[in-house]
């Protein structure tokens, strides 16, 4: 059996997520800038770059860039975009990456991590990010706060584009945040089932994997306006960090 993420980020993964825009990721990459502090033409990977948004605001900054996902079709679709052959787009799992470790950053954006049920494989995400980082690299890794998952979950939403009604089911179980999405086809009415499931993982727990990773925790961010992660009201939690000299 496919895994949910190799079933998920396909072709309808642009249509469910199409309202995700180039505009709000420029923003967040002027953030990481300064974050980063990266001189220009430095080597920066985004790991699970989806339809590069990120990479292709990173690439418009200065840096060299190279863009990883397993979804050939996001892939296919950030290779489409204007600016997009200054980037080098790469399909691996972001488990073991054929890729040699001389970039000056790594990030890794938007909640793509806590996909596999076991905290190991996770580490061996967090492992890749220490490889692929020189002595002194420094990483980003934006996760979702689960207190405020949890608090502000919509249980059931439903909307519609031109082509499809799209029906989406949530609920936290067995220390997950699952989504069950069914998009309709207007024309015919056939229906196209998916699974979203990402592991939630607490401030202390995701410390403790970074450590046990080798790398180096220097701050916990609760959003991009760059206050500290407070629990109880962050959006997110952006972990930045450096692997050691």
């Amino acid at each position: 059996m496919s895994e949910w993420y190799e079933e998920s980020f396909g072709e309808d993964y642009l249509v469910v997520y199409r309202h995700r825009d180039f505009g709000g990721a420029r923003r967040e990459v002027e953030r990481m800038i300064g974050w980063l502090d990266l001189p220009p033409g430095a080597k920066v990977l985004d790991l699970c770059c989806g339809m590069g948004r990120h990479s292709l605001a990173l690439s418009e900054s200065g840096y060299e860039v190279t863009g990883v996902d397993l979804s050939e079709a996001l892939l296919r679709e950030a290779r489409a975009q204007e600016g997009s052959g200054q980037v080098t787009w790469l399909r691996s799992d972001m488990r073991k990456l054929p890729l040699t470790g001389d970039f000056n950053a790594v990030v890794n954006l938007f909640t793509s991590f806590g996909y596999f049920e076991e905290d190991e494989e996770q580490i061996k995400v967090l492992r890749e990010i220490g490889r692929m980082l020189k002595p002194g690299g420094k990483f980003i890794i934006d996760f979702l706060n689960p207190a405020h998952v949890i608090r502000h979950l919509v249980p059931h939403s439903t909307r519609e584009d031109a082509d499809n009604l799209i029906d989406e089911q949530r609920r936290i179980e067995d220390g997950y945040v699952k989504k069950d999405i069914i998009l309709t086809s207007k024309a015919d009415g056939t229906p196209r089932h998916y699974h979203e499931r990402v592991k939630l993982y607490s401030l202390e727990q995701f410390q403790a994997m970074i450590a046990e990773a080798g790398l180096r925790l220097e701050a916990v961010h609760g959003s991009y306006d760059e206050g500290p992660y407070i629990s109880e009201s962050s959006t997110r939690m952006i972990f930045r960090g450096i692997k050691p000299a």
